[in-house]
């Protein structure tokens, strides 16, 4: 039987996605493209802003039309978070527990008939264990180290969705890693929902398990995939500082660029803390990519606000804004807010922290002209090489390489988004 994945979301939901084809492979199954003609959809959905939550319906019931006769399943966030409305259809209702459970609940619905539904109001408090020994193309794998949050921003309904914060046992952490080293896997990258928060229920830490992961043979790259500025303490930063096996690059959140706004979203420090932070940071690491998010039209936000996150923004100097209009979810503080902010303006909004984006981008790219970098192949298209540095540039080099060779490159020139290496 052919089985069709759809993933939506985060990096998290990418893992999980992987670990189910996984499964379904070792039970026979056969992984194929979603577009196919399928006799199993999997939806692996998300939630986090409205246009999720439309996408993650569209999603099922275009898998509903391809294949009348299919068995279709939905599960992940944006069914935990629509229990009651969601769409008729779906002959399988998984949450955020029991993914694991995937195939043996497809197997219970061939032999009943009988719709399935596993959704509870307990979403457990030990992590679900999954492994994976392949992701995708041999050059970078996601894995999922920590699941739930309980920062509880005002704006977020990923608390409610996920549950607690729960953490993978650091052996079965380092193990799963060594495996995909052994496999070939030249960078790994830490996933979680609040991965900086590992550990929090274990007797360990985040600093921790970096400290025995940077020991593993063979490992070229660990890159940390999202870390919140209050959880990058000494004891990391050190890790920062004596280990080049962690990438030249972080993802730090922001959220917002404004003290008002910051406490209404109820983050964890304010601006001043934030860049003081980076600057400690790049006292470490000069060169270091800094990315960060940022929600743009929070209830309440004024135009003399949105200029202070512009201008914030800009003095930071990220190296890359990830821009989201701010979303109303339902169940959430902030969408009782008053002074809910007109579409118009976000729209207004999104376009010039984008353009600000692009320009600190830019900056960062050509400051790397006539300098080396390692580059990680991952693909050869139109006569090219691409792959990226460790500090998360897009590189495009002229001649032919295999995936998963690492290349000496100098940079010569900046295409935007890429730039050009020989």
């Amino acid at each position: 039987m052919k089985v069709g994945i759809y993933t939506l979301g985060c990096k998290v939901n990418s893992y999980e996605s992987e670990y189910v084809a996984g499964l379904f492979k070792k039970s026979g199954y056969e992984i194929a493209d979603f577009n196919d003609i399928c006799d199993i959809y999997i939806i692996n959905t998300c939630t986090v802003t409205n246009q999720s939550d439309s996408k993650s319906r569209k999603i099922i019931r275009e898998a509903i039309r391809k294949n009348s006769e299919a068995i279709i399943v939905a599960m992940g966030c944006f069914v935990e978070s629509n229990k009651d409305k969601l769409p008729e259809g779906i002959d399988i209702v998984i949450g955020n527990k029991d993914k694991s459970k995937v195939v043996e609940l497809v197997e219970e619905y061939i032999n009943t008939k009988t719709p399935i539904n596993v959704l509870s109001d307990d979403l457990g408090l030990e992590f679900e264990d999954m492994e994976i020994s392949t992701f995708g193309n041999k050059t970078r794998a996601f894995v999922k180290i920590q699941d739930g949050c309980e920062n509880y921003c005002t704006y977020c309904i990923i608390p409610s969705v996920r549950g607690k914060c729960r953490s993978k046992d650091k052996d079965k952490v380092i193990e799963e890693i060594t495996n995909l080293v052994n496999n070939g896997y030249k960078e790994i990258v830490l996933t979680g929902i609040h991965t900086g928060h590992y550990g929090v229920d274990l007797d360990t830490s985040f600093a921790d398990l970096l400290k025995e992961l940077v020991k593993i043979p063979n490992l070229y790259r660990l890159r940390i995939s999202s870390i919140e500025t209050t959880e990058l303490n000494d004891e990391v930063l050190d890790i920062l500082r004596n280990s080049n096996i962690i990438c030249n690059h972080l993802h730090i959140p922001l959220q917002a660029g404004s003290n008002e706004i910051l406490k209404l979203m109820n983050r964890k420090y304010d601006i001043d803390y934030f860049i003081k932070k980076i600057e400690e940071i790049r006292s470490i690491r000069p060169d270091i990519a800094i990315s960060t998010d940022i929600i743009v039209g929070f209830p309440g936000e004024t135009e003399e606000l949105f200029q202070e996150t512009l201008n914030n923004a800009r003095k930071i100097g990220f190296t890359k804004i990830h821009v989201f209009p701010y979303s109303i979810r339902n169940n959430t503080p902030a969408a009782k807010f008053k002074n809910q902010i007109d579409g118009n303006i976000k729209k207004d909004r999104v376009k010039r922290l984008i353009s600000l984006s692009e320009e600190l981008e830019e900056e960062y790219m050509k400051k790397f002209i006539g300098k080396k970098l390692d580059v990680l192949i991952e693909r050869y298209e139109n006569g090219y090489s691409i792959g990226h540095t460790s500090n998360f540039l897009l590189v495009k080099i002229n001649k032919e390489y295999k995936q998963e060779d690492i290349v000496d490159t100098e940079i010569i020139k900046v295409e935007y988004p890429y730039v050009l290496g020989k």
